[in-house]
């Protein structure tokens, strides 16, 4: 079911189409009460019927709802009409991380600034026992000053698997989460995830590193020809070095992306600490040795203590690396932090 201009759910008048996906429909609107544009999805009537989808739609809502954070898609309301169901978000302007990607690989500057943005974000999530399970350069969405996180259809609250995942069972469009079966997007899978075992906040964390990874050298950091081979890409092989991709790419930034991709969850980071290397914490975006009295945050070599969420640990990580930090406006979990 398309909605035409002009049409209106509720107090909300479609003015054209935004994108869809495998969760329904997004329309540009107007909300006609405040004056202002807003996004509206909507899970269409011939799918209101297919309760997997319809739990999925109704999980997102009350998974946004939950999550108060800057880097993170508003939620401002929820309505049915005529037996579509729909929800009112903040209309993000900009371009996908995706969108963005197909032009080569982001300055690091930006990389930098955007993955403590979405690592805050996560940190927000996590600490609600809420993982995003779709990370994905398709569900970040670039502003001009900052990074939002979007799409929480696969978002779930942090219990157990309870049955092994099938790589038959989903496809790159449309990915489902019924048991037994893998959700989100292949490519940005963690290991864990593709085999169904019980996931955490780590599983997340690897998928923001395959995002990061991509962001800095333009290519994916597991790559093949079928879901099959990317999947066993993942289980097995490491990604290529960033250094040997992008010689210049500080020697932190490549050790903090490594931790993120590391096979085994436990060495992502929470559990074990992020630590930057003695030789690389100070040293600048093309590797130059810094100065420690310009940016005494680099002294401490920003060992992460064992007890910060997952997100925090990477936020903190990749705001010791840039340089000029004390010019960037510190994320939210971040305030108040002093070495």
């Amino acid at each position: 079911m398309t909605l035409a201009a002009g049409s209106k759910l509720g107090p909300y008048e479609i003015v054209g189409p935004l994108g869809a996906g495998g969760m329904g429909e997004v329309y540009r609107a107007k909300d006609t009460r405040l004056d202002r544009t807003v996004a509206v999805k909507i899970l269409p009537a011939h799918l209101s019927s297919d309760p997997v989808r319809k739990q999925r739609f109704e999980r997102e809502a009350k998974t946004i709802s939950s999550l108060n954070h800057p880097h993170i898609c508003v939620l401002y309301d929820v309505g049915q009409q005529d037996g579509i169901d729909y929800l009112v978000m903040e209309c993000v302007e900009g371009e996908t991380l995706a969108k963005r990607l197909e032009k080569g690989a982001l300055p690091l500057e930006q990389v930098l600034r955007c993955g403590m943005q979405i690592a805050d974000a996560l940190d927000k999530a996590h600490r609600g026992s809420v993982m995003h399970r779709d990370l994905k350069p398709g569900n970040i969405m670039l502003t001009p000053t900052s990074a939002k996180l979007l799409d929480f259809g696969l978002a779930k609250e942090t219990t157990p698997l309870s049955s092994a995942a099938t790589l038959t069972a989903a496809t790159r469009n449309s990915p489902v989460t019924e048991q037994g079966s893998i959700v989100g997007t292949f490519q940005y899978m963690s290991p864990e995830q593709i085999e169904g075992r019980e996931l955490d906040g780590r599983s997340d964390i690897f998928s923001l590193g395959a995002v990061l990874y991509e962001m800095l050298t333009g290519k994916r950091a597991f790559e093949g020809k079928s879901q099959l081979s990317v999947a066993s890409a993942i289980l097995e092989k490491e990604p290529v070095p960033i250094s040997s991709v992008k010689p210049m790419t500080p020697a932190s930034l490549d050790h903090v992306i490594g931790k993120c991709l590391a096979k085994a969850a436990d060495e992502r980071g929470g559990t074990t600490p992020f630590k930057l290397p003695a030789d690389s914490s100070r040293r600048g975006r093309c590797g130059q040795r810094q100065s420690s009295r310009r940016h005494p945050i680099r002294r401490c070599r920003l060992v992460v203590p064992v007890h910060f969420p997952y997100g925090r640990g990477l936020a903190r990580s990749l705001l010791g690396i840039g340089n000029d930090v004390d010019s960037w406006p510190r994320p939210r979990c971040l305030e108040g932090h002093r070495h």
